[in-house]
């Protein structure tokens, strides 16, 4: 079963994630773990809330957009698949993000997953 995403986009979201104090950092990636609050009117249980940031120590916008662009990608197959439902992730980008080979920023997002209680096997494959 596939878990529906939505994307988390205003401060107040990210600060709640991270109030959470449940967090695993990678040589790709930090994830932050939250439960969900849905918003008024939704109440879909098999959903979960995803964000997306990048400080500015790892560089200009340009590089920062890369990065966030890379963490959405590898997102897109990790966590439809692997993301426990109910809960809310923030990904934050680092420097390593940037020069990170790809399947090895799926490993940490999925390491990051397992290692937060946030990981979640149907059995099926990541293709």
């Amino acid at each position: 079963m596939r878990v529906a995403l939505r994307r988390l986009k205003r401060r107040p979201e990210f600060l709640r994630v991270a109030g959470s104090k449940r967090k695993w950092a990678a040589p790709g990636l930090v994830l932050q773990v939250g439960r969900a609050q849905p918003a008024e009117g939704e109440g879909n249980a098999a959903e979960c809330g995803l964000g997306f940031t990048v400080t500015r120590k790892v560089g200009i916008a340009v590089v920062r957009n890369r990065a966030k662009r890379r963490l959405r990608a590898a997102a897109e197959r990790v966590f439809p698949l692997h993301a426990a439902p109910g809960r809310d992730y923030v990904l934050i980008g680092r420097k390593g993000t940037l020069d990170r080979p790809f399947p090895a920023l799926i490993a940490d997002m999925e390491a990051a997953l397992r290692r937060t209680d946030a990981w979640r096997d149907d059995g099926e494959e990541t293709g």
